[in-house]
Order: C-alpha cells, then sequence, then structure tokens
C-alpha cells in the first residue's frame, strides 16, 4: 500500500472531504426514525447520543446506572453541548474515549478531559500521526485550534476500560485508520466510530487506510460478537450487526459465499 506523505495528507484529506457524499444509504423505516436521545442497554447500563461539529459525529454519553459514574466517547466538539448532557444525565465522568484520531471524533477530546480533570484513552498508537496534524486538521475545516496531542493511555486490542464500574471491551479495528478501535459491552453494545455504518461502511482512502483491512476488520472482529449487537456508528443511526450482515451492500454474507 502506497502511504502519503505528512506533508501531504492534509491537503488531500481535504480535497477528499471536499468530494464526499455523507448522505448514508436508506435505512428500514424503525431505524431511521429512532430519535437521539438516552437508551437503556441493560439494567444497569444507558447511552445518549449527542451529535457535535459540522460532520455531524456522534458522540456517545455512556454510564451506569448503579454508580452513577460514566465515560464520553469521542468528544469532537460543542464541549457545552456535550457537558450539558453530562449535566442533565447527572453522571460522574471518570474518563474520556477515542475512537480513533480524525478531527471531527477528536479535534475537542483533550481540552474535554483536562477540564474534567479526567484521562484521555485511545486510540491504538497506530493513530498518533493523525494527532500530530491536528493543528492543520482543525485550521483547515475552521475547528477551534487544536495542538497536537498524545492519550494518557494507548488502547490494545484485548484491553478494558472502566465504565462506571462496568466493563468495555477494546477490539483494534484498522482499516479507516490504522489505530482505530471498537468499544463493546457484554449486553449488547458496541461502539464503532467509523468503521462500520448503517448500510455502508467507513472510507478508506484516507492516508493508512485500507479497503481490505477494514472489511476483515468488520467481519473478524465485529460478527463475532453477535447479530444481536446494537451498534452506534460515527454518523447517522443505530443498527444491529444482524441486519448489516443481511443487507449492507459491502459487507453482506452473500457478498462473500
Amino acid at each position: 500500500m502506497k502511504l502519503i506523505p505528512c506533508g501531504r495528507s492534509i491537503e488531500w484529506l481535504y480535497r477528499a472531504f471536499r468530494a464526499a457524499d455523507w448522505r448514508l444509504p436508506r435505512v428500514p423505516s424503525r431505524l431511521a426514525a429512532r430519535k437521539h436521545g438516552v437508551k437503556q442497554v441493560s439494567h444497569d447500563l444507558r447511552h445518549r447520543t449527542i451529535p457535535v461539529t459540522p460532520f455531524m459525529q456522534n458522540c456517545s454519553l455512556v454510564w451506569s446506572t448503579v454508580s452513577g459514574r460514566g465515560v464520553v466517547i469521542d468528544p469532537g466538539g460543542d464541549a457545552e453541548r456535550i457537558k450539558s448532557a453530562v449535566r442533565e444525565e447527572a453522571v460522574t465522568l471518570e474518563r474520556v474515549l477515542l475512537t480513533h484520531a480524525h478531527l471531527d471524533h477528536a479535534a475537542g477530546a483533550r481540552q474535554f478531559a483536562d477540564s474534567y480533570a479526567v484521562p484521555l484513552e485511545g486510540p491504538h498508537p497506530d493513530d498518533q500521526f493523525w494527532l500530530d496534524l491536528m493543528p492543520q486538521q482543525s485550521a483547515r475545516y475552521g475547528f477551534p485550534a487544536t495542538a497536537a496531542f498524545a492519550p494518557d493511555r494507548w488502547l490494545y486490542d484485548g484491553d478494558a476500560v472502566d465504565c462506571g464500574g462496568l466493563p468495555l471491551q477494546v477490539l483494534h479495528c484498522p482499516g479507516h485508520t490504522p489505530g482505530h478501535v471498537v468499544f463493546f459491552h457484554a449486553a449488547g453494545l458496541a461502539f464503532v466510530g467509523d468503521v462500520l455504518f448503517a448500510g455502508s461502511i467507513g472510507r478508506s482512502d484516507f492516508p493508512r487506510g485500507d479497503h481490505a483491512t477494514l472489511i476483515r476488520s468488520i467481519r473478524e472482529k465485529l460478527w463475532p460478537l453477535g447479530d444481536a449487537v446494537v451498534f452506534v456508528p460515527g454518523h447517522g443511526p443505530e443498527s444491529t450487526f444482524g441486519f448489516e450482515r443481511r443487507t449492507n451492500p459491502f459487507v453482506a454474507d452473500a457478498l462473500f459465499e
């Protein structure tokens, strides 16, 4: 795979985003009609989706109803909107998590974590080059000036992170970015960032992205978690792994028979 030098990455990324069609394929009405809001996952776990940034990126607030403690995943921007959700749900924030280092997911993460004096964890260290490019990314897209940063903890496949006393399993799922990770709770909920969407998959034409690797990540890391798993993508509505295995035009099982 030919790598694009970092010096060219931002201009290339700018052109790619300008050319992108961010509209997702149509999904069943029962999924398309679901509103962003609080969802009860199990007797002790809830989550709330907060769309942020001009890219309408799905930031997630996830917490234990027993302890009242939780995490925020991918606070890419609009910090006050996310903080309002934290206050409304009366969650004691313990850490901030990142699925990957594209600016719509990560630009606001360091400052957001520091404002709560909590650790920033993730993604996998293979995304460090994207974090190093954060000043150029933020300037190009009109985001608030953002310095390069590193998390307090890198995450690796097989790690676990604590969410108010509940474990979230870490799966390294490269392809969209080389250091992309997914967070999975055994009650049947996954936060997949830009790996998989309802009716689509993540782009792989960014620097160090790779289509074949992305397909393997989905089929070998996500599908084994079970058809009933509900996933929260980085953009757009939720779906289930089972529904995508039957209908997704990029990764449906029928395409690989």
